[in-house]
């Protein structure tokens, strides 16, 4: 990737139905050698998933050690599971000079911020409000009422987009991830 410049951490988030991970796995496609940070998470593994691929999967007391002894950059609790980003791996892989990306939730985007401010922020939105309603309602057949909570989550997601360094529109799914690896691969601006 880039030699010679400091590497940076890049967090990746927006909201629900934004298309996070469908713009990682085309960065991953078309640029293998770029590092997705792999979260740690309480819940069990679905079918397909592979620990070390797609998290690690954790028990409660491992997850609660890494709490314990600030190995996690963040962490978050979702329907019931923790998911968490360990911070061993990030420090390794910078340490190396070479950039790092996580994929994560604003919470958890909010908690980086908090910890690592000279992280890079990307906010991935959609094309338009309408394309938000219509990715989340194409989700599968819920109850009234949990798609009016998902779409005021999403709305409260959006508003939060002032909080981060750049906004990505996920309008073209491959120029969305040329974009994120021309900021993952930009020179880190120096303190003046």
């Amino acid at each position: 990737m880039v030699s010679g410049n400091p590497a940076r951490l890049t967090v990746l988030s927006g909201p629900s139905g934004v298309g996070k991970g469908t713009v990682v796995a085309e960065v991953r496609r078309r640029h293998p050698d770029v590092w997705l940070s792999v979260s740690v998470t309480t819940r069990r593994p679905r079918p397909g998933e592979a620990d070390g691929v797609h998290y690690h999967f954790l028990d409660d007391a491992e997850f609660d050690r890494l709490i314990a002894t600030d190995g996690l950059l963040e962490w978050a609790e979702y329907a019931g599971n923790r998911y968490g980003t360990p911070v061993a791996p990030l420090r390794e892989r910078l340490a190396a000079g070479a950039p790092a990306l996580l994929e994560i939730e604003l919470q958890g985007a909010r908690q980086v911020r908090a910890r690592a401010p000279e992280a890079q922020l990307v906010f991935l939105a959609p094309p338009s409000w309408a394309e938000l309603v219509s990715r989340l309602a194409g989700r599968g057949s819920e109850p009234a009422a949990a798609q009016e909570r998902r779409l005021a989550l999403a709305q409260a997601e959006l508003d939060a987009s002032g909080e981060f360094d750049v906004v990505v529109v996920n309008d073209d799914v491959a120029r969305a991830a040329d974009e994120l690896v021309g900021l993952l691969t930009a020179p880190v601006p120096r303190p003046v």
